[in-house]
């Protein structure tokens, strides 16, 4: 997760950024970077590696502006080098980003049209010359930002330098967080309060589609719609805390919101986006220690929420690579007798990387011989240690004991790792691969634009919080998630649920259905929507009360069917998982808060099973 911080004040500026900087490192880097206005030019000092190695350029090369931008990035399109790091900049802006830019090559190629000089791998370069060609046009600097704005397509947090600007910074957000902090003569924009709290207390989080223009005086919000708007300011405890909650009312709910940007970065961990096709060597820990076009078949094992991103990865590596896959509950894998042959691949998901059942499932998979791959959240854990190879997802901390983004970080991970062996195997072609990354790298604005949906789905769990029992169904990559969907909502919110393949309904589920019933149907318009659809009325026919997760297509197909549909946004079938993992969690959140459970530390449950 890149980091982001902008500062204008009566001090130089070069060591507040760093010391931001300092408090982001959680979120994970490759590079750092600074810029200020010294004398009103742009002046950016840059580093591959730690922030020490910036500490090191700064001090033999200071800057003394007191009006400033740093970041910490995570690469995506383009190398670790210092060329790639931000900030990027032309004469007249620089700026600094944590997303996706999806369209940037488009944009690319019409600035260079224009006559713009690009001299860098990133996407983020592009928005630099899009403010520029729009000044250079007669525009202001916060009119060329507001007409970039909307050109720009994916999930971002963006702040902006101008040069003769010794007053003004502009901030933005689509999908990353952004906050704005309150000094006494002044101002601050940080990719959370975590980053403003050495200098300030008080922020104000944009909402998503915000722009704000930030002057020593205070900051002047505008919505997407280029209103002026006022947002709360709130306290932060950031200063004490490792980790804020932000405007949220829960770590869970921050964690759900996380999504676009943490999925984001997993993603850019595993995939050439420029290119367009998968590059594992990115990301893992170490070369894959076999050949995928040798492998007979693959285990998978793993507990809870990990289980079923690992049963959702199933289909995946089936269909995209006719590798036959296993998944097992890792409590169970050890103690069958799995029969394995040398030289196979054992894939085992964590969050923590310390589940024992995962852990001793590994030990067992080591014994006979397999080939072991993890996909943990925390590289350093036992897992990770034990493991051939480690896939790191990263999802930055999760606090809430119900897991959210770690489960779609790992569905990320598992979907490039399953297009990897597809093409190595031969079942995928070049153009295949195109079209699945490109899916994969439309994924954090698609995540954006499902968690707009929250308002109608509260809406709903205030009538699920009266229910006593609920049913989900769901077909193909939709049953993992209809049982992950039940398995979230008696977490946190203690209702009885359960997730059934949609066509099980009939073979015994469908005698407890009744007008009390709630049944959540996940269902994509794909290739089994049809079936799903039966399902639904056999439901309805028996006076059951159905909630419908799916896209325009399917909301019109069963139009008049449900009591509530639940309408995402339309996706690559493959990778849908990720998007319909949204609703699912937010029911669950909202349900709980409606009962007034302890959402975040919910009872007879740790965030970390240590124990058989």
């Amino acid at each position: 997760m890149c980091g982001i911080i902008g500062v204008i004040g009566n001090e130089p500026a070069a060591p507040q950024l760093i010391d931001a900087l300092k408090r982001l490192e959680y979120r994970g880097y490759d590079s750092a970077g600074v810029a200020t206005l010294e004398a009103g030019k742009l002046t950016r000092r840059r580093a591959e590696g730690k922030l020490k190695n910036l500490e090191a350029r700064l001090a033999r090369e200071p800057l003394k502006g007191t009006i400033g931008i740093g970041h910490t990035r995570w690469a995506t399109h383009g190398r670790p080098t210092e060329n790639n790091a931000h900030p990027h900049a032309t004469d007249r802006v620089a700026v600094v980003h944590n997303g996706i830019i999806e369209n940037f090559a488009e944009l690319r190629r019409e600035l260079e049209g224009n006559g713009a000089k690009f001299s860098t791998e990133t996407d983020t370069e592009v928005i630099a010359h899009l403010v520029t060609d729009a000044m250079k046009r007669g525009a202001s600097a916060a009119d060329a930002v507001k007409a970039a704005l909307p050109r720009l397509r994916g999930a971002f947090a963006l702040a902006f330098l101008f040069a003769g600007e010794e007053d003004l910074l502009i901030g933005a957000r689509r999908g990353s967080p952004l906050a704005v902090g309150f000094g006494d003569g002044s101002m601050y924009v940080g990719s959370d309060a975590i980053a403003l709290a050495p200098f300030t207390d008080t922020v104000s989080y944009l909402e998503d589609g915000d722009w704000v223009i930030v002057t020593r005086k205070g900051a002047q919000i505008h919505d997407t719609d280029g209103k002026i708007v006022q947002r709360a300011k709130l306290k932060s405890q950031a200063s004490v805390l490792l980790i804020d909650k932000g405007n949220h009312r829960h770590f869970m709910a921050k964690e759900i919101f996380e999504q676009p940007e943490v999925v984001g970065h997993t993603l850019a961990h595993y995939l050439d986006m420029t290119a367009e096709r998968v590059v594992l060597s990115k990301g893992l820990t170490a070369p894959l220690p076999f050949d995928f076009k040798k492998l007979d078949r693959i285990s998978i094992a793993a507990c809870g929420t990990a289980y079923y991103a690992g049963s959702v990865a199933r289909y995946w590596f089936e269909q995209f690579a006719h590798l036959p896959v296993e998944v097992d509950i890792a409590s169970e894998f050890r103690y069958r007798d799995v029969p394995l042959g040398n030289g196979n691949l054992a894939i085992f998901v964590s969050q923590s990387g310390e589940t024992a059942d995962t852990l001793a499932s590994l030990r067992y998979a080591r014994a006979h011989r397999q080939h072991v791959l993890s996909v943990v959240n925390v590289p350093t854990s036992s897992i990770a240690r034990e493991s051939d190879v480690v896939m790191p997802t990263l999802a930055g901390p999760e606090i809430g004991v119900a897991s959210t983004k770690a489960f779609t970080c790992q569905l990320a991970a598992l979907a490039a790792l399953a297009i990897a062996a597809g093409r190595a195997r031969g079942v995928l072609g070049e153009a295949d691969e195109k079209a699945l990354v490109r899916a994969l790298i439309e994924m954090p604005r698609h995540l954006n634009d499902a968690l707009t949906l929250e308002p109608q789905i509260e809406v709903i769990a205030r009538d699920l919080a009266k229910c006593r029992d609920v049913l989900y169904l769901g077909r193909g990559t939709s049953f993992p998630l209809a049982l992950e969907g039940a398995l979230k909502l008696k977490e946190i919110s203690y209702i009885h649920a359960e997730g059934y393949a949609a066509g099980e309904l009939k073979h015994g589920p469908i005698a407890l259905i009744d007008e009390n019933m709630p049944v959540i149907v996940i269902a994509p318009f794909d290739k089994v929507f049809e079936k799903t659809v039966s399902n639904m009325q056999e439901v309805a026919a028996r006076g059951g009360r159905l909630i419908l997760m799916t896209d325009a297509k399917g909301a019109s197909a069963a139009a008049g069917q449900t009591a509530e549909t639940i309408v995402l946004p339309t996706v690559h079938s493959a990778v849908a998982p990720l998007v319909y993992a949204v609703p699912a969690q937010l029911l669950a959140y909202h349900t709980a808060v409606i009962m007034g459970t302890d959402v975040d530390q919910p009872r007879n449950l740790a965030k970390s099973v240590t124990v058989e």
